[in-house]
């Protein structure tokens, strides 16, 4: 017959192994975020603005992007009404992916050429880190509704607590 090792000498063991499993999990639930740290590149994203009425609490959604965080659909929401300064948006602007995933920022545009700047200084959720300097500019006529953003994005999420 086989010895069996006392139920006391097999517990610690059993404990370890669950544990390890457990760690195990976790990191891989992790891994996305993880490898977002200290991540840098180009953003080229699209957005169509047929939605926008130039009221506060106005928006655009994200039509393309390459940033997988930036997800078609993402509302681009205009805090501030077009036209204050005239002939200008100059806005606050949250890029709302959805709950607890969203950046904040800021965006302003010259309204009779649509060419401006549009920078992200941080965000919750997915966005955790997120900057970006875009600039922006329409498409060619006779498309007035769809918008480009060109720049660099980085994300350099703060230390978990």
């Amino acid at each position: 017959m086989r010895k069996v090792a006392p139920l006391t000498k097999r517990k610690p063991v059993l404990i370890f192994v669950r544990l390890l499993g457990a760690l195990l999990l976790a990191a891989v639930g992790l891994a996305p975020r993880v490898a977002l740290a200290h991540e840098k590149g180009q953003l080229h994203v699209t957005k169509n603005c047929s939605e926008y009425t130039g009221a506060a609490d106005s928006f655009c959604t994200i039509t393309s992007s390459n940033l997988a965080v930036l997800k078609v659909g993402t509302k681009v929401f205009y805090d501030q009404a077009a036209g204050i300064p005239t002939g200008m948006l100059d806005s606050n602007v949250v890029l709302y992916a959805g709950t607890g995933d969203w950046a904040v920022g800021r965006c302003t545009l010259d309204m009779s050429t649509t060419l401006g700047l549009c920078t992200f200084s941080d965000g919750t959720g997915d966005f955790a880190g997120f900057s970006a300097r875009v600039d922006v500019s329409p498409f060619p006529p006779p498309d007035a509704v769809d918008i480009h953003w060109d720049g660099t994005y980085s994300f350099d999420p703060p230390p978990r607590k």
